[in-house]
């Protein structure tokens, strides 16, 4: 993503990582009293986070020692700043920042390993929080399976719906 255009394309993306991609049924995880926050390294919107064993900050990375999926997805809105030193875009929640997870809903999300095909699974990565599309029960080498399912084939490095 670039904050300045440096093209012109023939038709319009239909979307940014993170985005609903319909108004189907969502629902959010409920956080404790204070909601959930951002850790010290950030959130990046368009992927998945754990919440941490304090019960409120959240991380792209699961609490030490756990092993599970992730408690949910961040939707992109609009939360995220542009912090970086003369950078052009920013896709980062800061540390401190509110942070609300998504457990169900439709969204439009990155394929950033493999070709994603119809009816995959969404695996998220325990260093990330990215999401890689795999067949259901598969063994995926620093990924978790998630309960979302790919709704679309999609190639690498396009965006793609999720949904659950």
């Amino acid at each position: 993503m670039s904050g300045f255009q440096t093209q012109a394309n023939l038709q319009q993306a239909p979307a940014v990582a993170g985005d609903f991609a319909s108004s189907n049924p969502r629902s959010t995880v409920v956080p404790g009293e204070g909601g959930f926050v951002a850790g010290t390294a950030g959130v990046t919107v368009g992927a998945f986070a754990w919440v941490q064993a304090d019960g409120q900050t959240i991380l792209n990375t699961p609490p030490s020692g756990y092993t599970g999926a992730p408690d949910g997805f961040v939707h992109r809105d609009q939360q995220a700043l542009i912090t970086t030193y003369l950078a052009q875009n920013g896709n980062v929640i800061p540390a401190g920042f509110p942070v609300v997870l998504h457990k169900t809903g439709d969204f439009w999300v990155t394929v950033n390993v493999a070709g994603a095909t119809r009816g995959q699974k969404a695996f998220a990565s325990q260093t990330t929080g990215a999401m890689q599309p795999a067949n259901a029960g598969a063994t995926v080498s620093g990924y978790v399976e998630t309960q979302f399912y790919i709704d679309q084939t999609a190639s690498v490095n396009t965006l793609t719906v999720m949904g659950c």
